[in-house]
């Protein structure tokens, strides 16, 4: 922060480091750090061969395929050459065959023909024009392909079916009738403890029922009647009722009754 002639103070931002090395920030760059040209070069265009090459340059100008001028073609492919040399790539040798190619056609096209093999000697561009236009359609049907949904190309989709796995699960051994008479003993003896205070009661289904397992924690039978609290009235009767068809229900518990007309013992599931 510095203060100008007015007494007003301005603040200057810092200058911001271009890299931070081991925490500590770098202003300026090193004397001794070398980059090699190498690292900084960009590839925007990327051929597969030297047809590929000739194609993007005929396409780039919009020239006619079937009336190349060689002389133009010839130069800017040799551009790309020097320019390959240069940066140090490796040539291949079809590379160097096609500009050995254009050479030989453009030094055809210049030297004088005699005006009577004029109509009968073929253009020495027609070779390479007939390669350009079979490559040509090679590439646009490759493009095509590649343009279509990989499923059932590259890959193939598979159903597999499983069979219906049904686990069928026995209903309790325990009688309709057998519950409803238990039940109802609890319900006679939560009418002992019914009262006219009218509250809201803080029951729920889904504690109760984790009430009825940690019951059944450690022990391998329960009886029926000890899941009650006669002292909760008939409401807690009926959620703790309902706990336990629900945890039946789940297959969480399992009901069990020796003799008829017997206790009724609750278990966890195996």
């Amino acid at each position: 922060m510095t203060t100008e002639n007015t007494g007003q103070p301005t603040t200057e931002q810092a200058e911001m480091p271009f890299a931070i090395v081991q925490g500590a920030p770098l202003t300026e760059l090193p004397h001794d750090l070398y980059i090699p040209p190498e690292a900084l070069e960009v590839f925007l265009e990327a051929f597969e061969g030297p047809l590929d090459l000739l194609l993007y340059l005929i396409k780039r100008q919009n020239l006619d395929i079937l009336d190349v001028p060689i002389a133009e073609i010839t130069a800017q492919y040799m551009q790309y050459i020097e320019l390959m040399q240069e940066m140090q790539l490796e040539l291949a040798g079809e590379y160097l065959l096609m500009a050995a190619m254009l050479a030989e056609i453009k030094s055809r096209m210049l030297l004088p023909r005699p005006s009577s093999e004029e109509e009968d000697e073929e253009d020495p561009r027609a070779e390479l024009i007939r390669r350009l236009q079979e490559y040509e359609r090679y590439k646009q049907a490759g493009e095509d392909l590649d343009g279509l949904p990989r499923l059932e190309r590259d890959l193939i989709g598979v159903v597999v079916e499983f069979p219906d796995l049904k686990h069928a699960r026995k209903p309790p051994e325990v009688s309709l009738d057998a519950i409803l008479y238990a039940f109802a003993e609890v319900m006679a003896r939560a009418e002992m403890y019914s009262h006219h205070m009218i509250q809201r009661e803080p029951l729920s289904v889904r504690e109760r029922m984790t009430m009825v397992l940690d019951k059944m924690r450690g022990r391998e039978f329960v009886e029926f009647k000890e899941l009650f609290d006669a002292e909760e009235g008939k409401a807690g009767a009926i959620v703790a009722l309902l706990a336990i068809l629900e945890l039946l229900r789940e297959a969480l518990i399992d009901m069990v009754q020796n003799e008829i007309n017997g206790p009724i013992y609750l278990k966890a599931a195996a």
